[in-house]
């Protein structure tokens, strides 16, 4: 078994296909509170990313098909972005999460004091 699959079956971080010790390090010193909190904004912060890259993609769409073309759907086209956005989010997106929730626990871990203050909603 290599050390990436050890790890990760031990519940260690990893990154790159390797151990990510620095981050294991930074996880003991911040709060299971925080570390949630920064893992759902990170995840926020890649479903607004994915939110504007899907409206980019979809916005030379016409309303051709079974919607048409009524004012309801680019409603429904922007809503329909948006949890989808969500759901890749969720799901692993791109991997933008998981670096963003990377570093900002290791900036957390090298603050002390702010490990009890909340992330800015």
């Amino acid at each position: 078994m290599d050390a990436a699959a050890l790890a990760a079956r031990q519940g260690q971080p990893t990154r790159n296909g390797r151990p990510d010790l620095e981050l294991a390090s930074a996880l003991t010193k911040v709060s299971p509170q925080m570390q949630a909190k920064t893992k759902e904004k990170a995840q926020d912060f890649e479903s607004v990313f994915l939110n504007s890259m899907f409206s980019q993609m979809t916005a030379g769409i016409k309303g051709d098909g079974p919607f048409g073309n009524t004012p309801g759907t680019s409603i429904w086209r922007s809503m329909m972005t948006e949890e989808y956005s969500k759901s890749f989010a969720k799901a692993g997106g791109i991997g933008i999460s998981s670096e963003i929730y990377r570093d900002l626990i290791l900036q957390q871990a090298r603050q002390p004091a702010q490990n009890t203050r909340s992330l800015a909603s």
